[in-house]
């Protein structure tokens, strides 16, 4: 979002798009009601209606760090009965269920509760920690098992390549292709407009990470490695395979409803 929220460029993109701020979740579903033209959105949010604008990509190629499972002991992965979320992405919920039940065996009921992991291993066996909350718990590590025992913590990204070989893909922009019909915008425009503030955005690293170390109780370093390592930011064919594979897995796994072929702008 680089270029929308910064000058030089904020001032001409504002002319065209009406920004509005909410989570991963809420972003599909004003998209869906077309409430929303673009959004940033979770695969598994993805309906054939909407297509997927190519570019850019929130992804990562092995331990993204902001997606934790943390299951208290003795059990494991297979043996899990209850497990604890939030509502804030449904892709990581959905990928976590999808590798449970597909390589495991393992169908555990999830609750929803406030990402609180003592909290919520007070009340589940294991418990999925979604964006900041999962940064600052592995920062809180022992302090958080002194509380709840012994854990093991599983990186959902880092899982599904291991298990699959393939990126972990988070979000995508995705839009209503009608709008591209109706001429407000042309797809290579929109392509464009992306894509810039997407680049600029990865070389003024360093500025998001000053701006961040105020907004998250996370070190410099920490930061700067969540946005040079752990995400992956351009859609590249590999993430494109990892989308089909994922869709296909769940809706075998009757975790998502199927998507034969995700639909490109």
């Amino acid at each position: 979002m680089w270029d929308f929220e910064h000058a030089p460029r904020n001032s001409e993109l504002l002319q065209r798009y009406q920004l509005h701020y909410t989570l991963p979740s809420r972003c599909a579903d004003e998209l869906l009601a077309g409430r929303a033209d673009l959004g940033l959105i979770p695969i598994a949010s993805l309906t054939p209606e909407l297509a997927i604008v190519p570019g850019s990509t929130i992804s990562s190629l092995d331990r993204v760090r902001s997606i934790q499972m943390i299951v208290k002991k003795p059990h494991t992965l297979g043996s899990i009965r209850t497990l604890a979320a939030d509502n804030a992405s449904r892709s990581s919920r959905a990928y976590t269920e999808l590798i449970l039940r597909r390589f495991y065996s393992n169908s555990p009921n999830f609750v929803t509760q406030s990402a609180n992991p003592v909290a919520m291993l007070e009340q589940a066996d294991a418990a999925l920690l979604i964006g900041d909350p999962a940064l600052l718990a592995l920062e809180r590590r022992e302090e958080i098992e002194q509380a709840a025992g012994p854990c093991e913590w599983f990186d959902i990204s880092h899982e599904w390549h291991l298990l699959t070989g393939m990126p972990w893909v988070a979000a995508v922009w995705a839009a209503r292709p009608e709008v591209i019909a109706e001429g407000r915008i042309s797809a290579s425009q929109l392509v464009d407009d992306l894509t810039q503030s997407r680049d600029q955005g990865l070389a003024h690293i360093e500025d998001l990470v000053a701006e961040w170390s105020t907004h998250i109780a996370l070190s410099t370093e920490t930061i700067r490695h969540y946005f040079t390592q752990n995400i992956h930011y351009t859609l590249t064919p590999e993430c494109i395979e990892a989308i089909r594979l994922f869709r296909n897995y769940a809706a075998e796994e009757g975790v998502l409803p199927p998507l034969d072929a995700p639909r490109f702008l």
